[in-house]
């Protein structure tokens, strides 16, 4: 009798423990791992799936086939600290400033970043490779699990053994090591953050010299020709305001691009940073495969900003034209159903929706001091009645380089003014109609009121009106910033 008491008692416990394991399992399933890939000056038509011609991206491509590709991605500020900053707090600049004001990232939006709200939902979160943010001890410690930190300068890095290896192939050595160190009944977040495709901005020499790519990459693209960027009619540079012929834009221009040579030396080696990024991304698939995490992984891939490759006749970023803005933006959920694999999305996607959005996919609700919001139900393939037709972009931290500037970016018009002498005094504004202007070439504030349609007036009326409102649902304006 008392052997059938303690058999019926075990029996009990088998059926419990059988029952909290499945409970666990489908627990694990309904919080996904989420892997972010972050390039840096990687412009959106840079990839295979996007239609470029040349560039061969075929594991970044294969997410976008089996997942979701935004066609209209921005950034808010182009440029890389600020758009990291704007990453991981899910603000516009103009809330966080950092690198406006000299301290390190907010330690309140710190609080509210993906990495401390995951972590305080008992995910494993790491930050590998670039981060070009200051951030507190104290911040820090709530954030990240595992933080390893590397930049260029220079891109080989020397090894153990004596060998030097390239920093985006390290990046994927140290992605791998953070997945086999994951604990089976834990979720993760992992941000990889590469300095490729950026130039090595204190070597110019064309080719391997500014672009360094890795070993595993040598060779590609040797007997292609690229083709020439399509705005680079000398006419369109010297249509530019004075304020940007002298700019950090130009300067850079005469590093990389201004001899057919070196054009087509600098962008072999470009693409195949971009393409040695790419081989990466396929290692992790792979071995998120062998460790049987495939089927639970959200891979998002995307980047700081976009890049000037020649075009207008500049070079970098930092700017309000779409070559600065737009960035690719992939994320492939392997929870998807076959009807939502493959789409395209033409919804405006900021790189400030992405904190909410890895919120929202690990089933917490998204702070409410972010400034952008979930993609989630754009990804699943419902588009919200009340999705966003334009944003804030701006550029606050650096008025050396470029002036200060504002505008804002919608469906048929681009606008933005610059702060070229002080936030006091009257600024230099652009206006560009996108239906009929898509390059944005005509700049519609420069003529006079009178030679302006009935259209335009208005059109520029309304942007100054919005770029205000957004301005003061964010943080201060340029006349409280200060400064030039």
């Amino acid at each position: 009798m008392k052997a059938l008491s303690v058999l019926v008692v075990l029996a009990a416990f088998t059926a419990l423990f059988a029952m909290l394991s499945t409970q666990s399992a489908l627990a694990s399933k309904s919080r996904p791992n989420i892997l972010l890939l972050f390039a840096d000056d990687q412009r959106n038509h840079t990839l295979g799936c996007a239609g470029h011609p040349i560039v061969e991206t075929p594991n970044i491509d294969q997410l976008a086939v089996a997942g979701v590709r935004f066609e209209n991605a921005f950034v808010t500020t182009s440029t890389c600290w600020s758009s990291r900053a704007c990453l991981f707090t899910g603000c516009y600049e103009r809330k966080h400033l950092y690198n406006v004001r000299p301290r390190p990232l907010d330690p309140e939006l710190c609080t509210s970043s993906y990495f401390a709200v995951l972590k305080a939902a008992g995910y494993r979160t790491g930050h590998l490779g670039k981060e070009h943010v200051a951030i507190a001890k104290d911040s820090a410690r709530a954030m990240f699990d595992v933080r390893r930190r590397l930049g260029r300068n220079p891109y080989f890095q020397p090894q153990p053994d004596g060998t030097k290896r390239h920093e985006t192939q390290v990046l994927g050595d140290w992605g791998i090591e953070f997945l086999k160190d994951q604990p089976t009944d834990q979720p993760f977040c992992l941000t990889i953050s590469f300095n490729a495709s950026h130039a090595e901005d204190g070597d110019r020499r064309p080719g391997v010299g500014h672009y360094p790519w890795p070993k595993v990459t040598d060779g590609m693209y040797e007997d292609q020709q690229m083709p020439l960027p399509r705005l680079n009619d000398p006419a369109i540079y010297a249509s530019q305001p004075q304020f940007l012929k002298d700019s950090i834009n130009r300067q850079r221009y005469f590093w990389r691009w201004d001899t057919p040579e070196k054009y087509q030396t600098n962008m072999r080696a470009y693409f195949r940073m971009i393409s040695g990024i790419d081989h990466v991304v396929g290692r992790l698939v792979e071995q998120l495969k062998k460790q049987g995490l495939a089927d639970n992984t959200v891979i998002i891939y995307t980047a700081d900003n976009g890049y000037y490759l020649g075009d207008r006749g500049f070079a970098g970023k930092w700017t309000h034209y779409d070559e600065s803005l737009r960035v690719p933006l992939v994320v492939y959920d392997p929870r998807l159903s076959e009807e939502a694999r493959g789409k395209v999305c033409s919804e405006m996607a900021l790189n400030i929706d992405l904190a909410s959005t890895m919120i929202d996919l690990a089933g917490e609700a998204p702070p409410a001091n972010h400034s952008g919001r979930s993609l989630v139900p754009l990804i699943q393939g419902t588009a919200p009645a009340d999705w966003r037709t334009d944003f804030l972009c701006e550029f606050l931290a650096v008025p050396k380089t470029i002036p200060r500037w504002e505008g804002v970016r919608d469906t048929e018009w681009s606008y933005a003014r610059y702060y070229v002498d002080g936030p006091d005094q009257p600024p230099f504004e652009f206006l560009h109609s996108l239906e009929e202007d898509p390059d944005q070439l005509a700049n519609i504030a420069s003529t006079s009121a009178d030679q302006q349609s009935d259209v335009q007036r208005e059109a520029l009326a309304a942007m100054r009106e919005r770029c205000d409102e957004l301005v003061a649902g964010q943080g201060p304006s340029m006349s409280e910033l200060g400064g030039r």
